[in-house]
């Protein structure tokens, strides 16, 4: 792989990509490169008329995302990032900045301005590294450079310019065509990085990161080194002033602050030439203090499956006693040689995976004290009293002194509680912004139902995942006493107690996903829906709102019917019913658009087949197909491990997007699109042919 000869020098590093479009997931984990993904809150409103070229607008766009990112995590996150990657790419074509297109009649402008004529790719890069330093200040070194690939399009009909407008593929898309996708069909040729043009140029990234690890140069206290790689591959390092640690500055195109700078000293004798450079694309080194003994643990956007966080400093002790142990009786064995700067390098390496391992093991820690508490209704307790202590709390919720406080502070360190001192008093506790979204029962966006429905179900099913990966078979014999020939009336449709749990259940995750998975497609052709199991009908009031011209009907048992009402919302405009029926053994309601939200996945291949064969032979050509599964195919955090839930608890399996493909393609279903929205759903839709 390209990356090998820096990998290396990236192993045990917390690297951060600040964007979450999964084409550039895509390409860096195909390069082999470990990550988490915290999206930038930057507002990209920066105004085009400010720049003299189009790639300088795309390279402050990333640098903004970057540096935004970079100077929340020490805050939010309470851990700093090594190095933060910031991207974005922009089409131009006649001067003009094409970017996302806003609906149908935005994609014809843009598309039709580009036929026939060849178009500029850029994608601007911003590269942060964040060094800590003694005095708990964070120092930000900024690398920035673009890439430009030039793009022709071949002359394009009415037809073809609709056709591929109706496919939905071109409204998350930059310029409004995916050059990987259907849009390479518009393509006549390409010069220059085509990854450029999919949405991050790899082959300029790692040159720069080779320069930045094999030609670094030193610092000292009060400056430090920007390093810019400019287009043509040349490297020239600025000498920049450290701002005010009170306010961090920011680009001179950010509004009401600018950046300040420092003439450089003479070079160094082998180093590169040192410009005094005054530009508004020069970015300061920023510099922020943050403050550790705080002990309010921010709101966190982590993804504990690549994350390299540091871990406690018992941990760090007990290595550094090792080591020490290790030396003293190597010592009265004979001299002790230096370790090597490579043997150094293991070290840190083997520290960095101890603590990965060590995380990994106490992740179902972290799961059990999250429905714990949920279970004890402490964040319900807080929000309606913020500012209890552990007594306090302990009374309320009718729970040991003692084993309140260690939940209480257990979550604190996972960022779902925060706690202040109070003078010569015992430390309060009030919930994160991450708990009063997710946690609370009233909350627009609860998970608390489904929460219930792990720790009840989930749970007791995983402490039999040995006996389900040597078995192949779902282990609620094991897990429940009983055996169950159909899984949901048997189960979750056994009392109306049951039935309410498991519906609050898909309630939750509904209303968390829904309007990711509704909006992923222009669906403005389709005027009659049909959810499948949509249980709530969460899901289909999502659609419904994202797209006026829908009416979806909830298709679903009718212990599920029966129990829709509590979770009608309070105003409804009539454009979602419900209708009561088994899938697999009644006629299915006519409809253009037929919706499976986790539906699929419950099933095995034969079973999912009989159901595919009833929507297509319900279906007419035109009509379509939207699956909404967590597909395997790495993309979604997690998504491995779902197949493990569907293992312990199910008969079906998770499957990869080409297994979908292939199981809707055998029923007559083409033109196939997929659509990760990173909110733990993907959406799939075939059309019928």
């Amino acid at each position: 792989m390209v990356l090998n000869p820096v990998i290396s020098k990236l192993a045990g590093k917390l690297v951060v990509l600040a964007s979450a479009s999964p084409r550039r997931l895509e390409i860096l984990r195909n390069a082999g490169l470990r990550f988490e993904v915290v999206p930038s809150w930057f507002k990209e409103t920066l105004d085009k008329g400010l720049f003299k070229a189009p790639h300088e607008y795309a390279v402050e766009t990333a640098k903004q995302k970057a540096l935004e990112v970079a100077r929340r995590m020490p805050f939010k996150h309470l851990k700093t990032p090594d190095i933060v990657i910031g991207a974005d790419t922009i089409v131009t074509v006649d001067g003009m900045i094409l970017e996302k297109p806003v609906d149908k009649h935005d994609a014809y402008r843009m598309l039709s301005s580009l036929s026939g004529k060849e178009h500029s790719v850029f994608t601007g890069v911003a590269i942060v590294l964040c060094h800590e330093k003694e005095n708990e200040e964070v120092d930000y070194q900024l690398i920035d450079f673009y890439e430009e690939t030039k793009v022709k399009f071949a002359d394009l009909s009415e037809n073809l310019l609709w056709e591929y407008i109706n496919s939905g593929e071109p409204m998350d898309k930059a310029g409004g065509y995916g050059i990987q996708a259907l849009g390479g069909m518009l393509v006549e040729c390409v010069h220059g990085d085509f990854l450029n043009v999919v949405g991050f140029p790899l082959n300029h990234f790692c040159k720069q990161l080779d320069l930045i690890y094999n030609h670094s140069t030193s610092t000292s206290d009060q400056e430090s080194e920007s390093v810019h790689l400019s287009h043509n591959g040349s490297l020239t390092t600025t000498i920049l002033a450290q701002p005010s640690t009170s306010v961090p500055a920011q680009s001179a195109h950010s509004p009401g602050l600018s950046a300040e700078h420092k003439p450089s000293s003479s070079p160094r004798p082998n180093s590169p030439t040192h410009h005094a450079q005054n530009s508004p694309s020069a970015s300061p080194v920023h510099k922020v203090k943050r403050n550790r003994s705080e002990r309010e643990v921010g709101e966190s956007s982590r993804m504990p499956v690549n994350s390299l966080d540091k871990h406690t400093d018992d941990i760090e002790a007990e290595l550094r006693d090792s080591e020490s142990a290790s030396l003293s009786l190597l010592a009265s064995r004979g001299p002790v040689t230096e370790p090597s700067a490579a043997e150094h390098g293991d070290s840190e390496v083997i520290k960095e995976d101890f603590q990965r391992i060590i995380e990994l093991m106490d992740g179902f820690k972290a799961s059990k004290a999250l429905f714990t508490a949920s279970k004890m209704c402490v964040f319900d307790l807080l929000q309606s009293r913020p500012g209890l202590d552990a007594a306090q709390v302990a009374q309320e919720i009718k729970a040991s002194a003692k084993g309140t406080e260690c939940l209480l502070e257990a979550c604190v360190s996972l960022g779902l509680l925060k706690s202040r001192d109070r003078t010569r008093q015992k430390p309060v506790y009030e919930n994160t912004g991450l708990a009063a979204r997710f946690l609370l029962s009233d909350a627009p966006l609860s998970l608390r139902g489904y929460i219930q429905h792990c720790t009840d179900t989930v749970w007791p099913l995983f402490s039999h995942l040995e006996s389900a990966v040597r078995e192949g078979a779902n282990q609620r014999e094991k897990a429940f006493g009983k055996k169950s020939k159909d899984m949901f009336q048997d189960t979750f449709y056994s009392s109306q107690e049951v039935t309410l749990r498991f519906m609050n259940a898909m309630h939750s995750i509904a209303k968390v996903t829904g309007k990711a998975v509704a909006t992923a497609f222009d669906l403005s052709s389709f005027k009659t829906g049909c959810d499948l199991g949509g249980c709530t009908g969460a899901m289909a009031y999502e659609f419904t709102k994202a797209h006026p011209g829908l009416s979806v009907t909830v298709f679903d048992l009718p212990a599920v019917v029966e129990m829709s009402k509590h979770f009608h919302p309070l105003r409804s405009d009539g454009r979602v019913s419900f209708v009561a029926g088994d899938f697999f053994k009644d006629e299915l309601p006519k409809a253009d658009l037929y919706i499976l939200a986790r539906i699929l996945h419950d099933w095995p291949d034969e079973k999912v087949h009989v159901l595919l064969s009833k929507i297509a032979d319900a279906c007419t050509p035109g009509c379509a197909v939207l699956v909404a599964e967590t597909m395997l195919d790495g993309r979604t955090p997690h998504s491995a491990l779902q197949s493990l839930n569907m293992l312990c608890q199910t008969e079906g399996v998770e499957r990869t997007e080409s297994q979908y493909a292939d199981l809707l393609s055998r029923h007559g279903f083409r033109h196939m699109r997929v659509v990760h929205t990173m909110n733990f759903l993907d959406a799939f839709i075939a059309f019928k042919m």
